[in-house]
């Protein structure tokens, strides 16, 4: 190891209300560096302390919020913009409380469109083949 390399245990004796690089936040919650960057042009409440050069810090309320969001994208399967709509109605920790469903309707209205779609395909693809046919 070289005399510049910080030892992952030094890492773990930060306070809990130490700001954290980005390096830092994206091994915590395993999500990629350039997905936090992205994320912030997103959702406008995130907003690290950048320091000369861009470096980015997060406050112990930014790496809440970035987990509360991961949480909603990837375990409750919201989408960016369901994520978007209830950091704007406010509606976010009960939605995580809650365990809410991504979709606005049950996932039955959604499916049943989606057969109705196929439905009508399949008779536009039965009547192409009967003009080809004549």
């Amino acid at each position: 190891m070289s005399e510049t390399a910080v030892p992952l245990q030094s890492r773990a004796r930060k306070a809990p209300s130490a700001f954290r690089t980005i390096s830092e936040v994206a091994d915590d919650l395993h999500i990629p560096q350039h997905v936090l960057r992205f994320w912030e042009t997103k959702f406008p409440q995130l907003k690290p302390l950048k320091r000369g050069g861009g470096r980015r810090y997060y406050r112990p309320e930014d790496i809440s919020l970035l987990r509360r969001v991961s949480d909603l994208l990837y375990t409750q399967g919201y989408t960016i913009k369901g994520v978007q709509r209830l950091l704007r109605e406010g509606g976010l920790d009960e939605a995580i409380a809650a365990g809410a469903p991504a979709a606005p309707e049950p996932p039955e209205t959604g499916v049943s469109a989606l057969r109705a779609i196929l439905d009508e395909l399949e008779d536009i693809s039965a009547s192409l083949h009967d003009l080809l046919e004549d």
